[in-house]
């Protein structure tokens, strides 16, 4: 077994789709970033990235690669599937907590953890996707941004 430690942080503003774990959620603001800037599918791309010794998300899809622009994650994340199946690596689970003062998220954690789980190939009761507020408090808790951290287990 390998455990692997993502985070992923961006910024909400007006103009962008909030789109997390491949679910586009109906919200006057959406997080900035260079593809869909869908933070929990980075953060757990970065957990299984670290957890195989494969760097992190930066290194495989640079936000100076115009090829990224707009990319979808989910597709990244298959990507990122497909190195680890190289490896001989697989996915014992995967456990997220999203960060975000509003909008709320509970209805729409299931279906990011389902879309999550098939892109990796295991069932849905290997991914856990959960969210809290932070109270007010901090740049998620002033609306500012979203952040996550993921963790993961990697099985050889």
């Amino acid at each position: 077994m390998r455990i692997g430690h993502g985070y992923d942080v961006h910024r909400l503003t007006e103009g962008r789709r909030l789109i997390l774990g491949g679910v586009e959620i109906p919200w006057e603001k959406g997080l900035l970033g260079h593809s869909d800037a869908d933070v929990l599918t980075h953060a757990v791309m970065d957990a299984l990235l670290g957890a195989a010794g494969l760097g992190d998300i930066g290194r495989h899809f640079p936000d100076t690669d115009p090829a990224y622009a707009g990319a979808d994650s989910l597709k990244l994340l298959a990507h990122v599937m497909e190195l680890l199946g190289e490896r001989g690596f697989s996915v014992g689970n995967v456990d997220a907590a999203i960060l975000a003062q509003r909008p709320k998220l509970a209805p729409y954690l299931a279906q990011m953890g389902e879309n999550l789980a098939q892109v990796m190939g295991v069932s849905p009761d290997r991914v856990n996707v959960k969210a809290t507020t932070e109270e007010g408090l901090g740049f998620t808790g002033s609306g500012e941004g979203m952040a996550v951290h993921a963790v993961c287990l990697l099985e050889e």
